[in-house]
């Protein structure tokens, strides 16, 4: 696989810590939050993480 695709995978898993943070943020906020979501979502991050530090691996950074 080439450099733009991993920078693409970079970016786009960037993208999805993103999402997720929003998600735990408006989660938290409710009065009974679903911490079985909030957790699932924050394993959810540490994937996505650590795909990143793998494809940044790859590209020699």
């Amino acid at each position: 696989m080439g450099k733009k695709h991993h920078q693409k995978a970079i970016e786009s898993l960037a993208q999805r810590i993103t999402e997720h943070q929003e998600k735990i943020r408006l989660e938290s906020e409710k009065s009974f939050p679903d911490e079985g979501l909030i957790k699932h979502w924050e394993k959810e991050i540490r994937a996505f993480d650590k795909a990143i530090q793998q494809a940044r691996k790859r590209l020699g950074q």
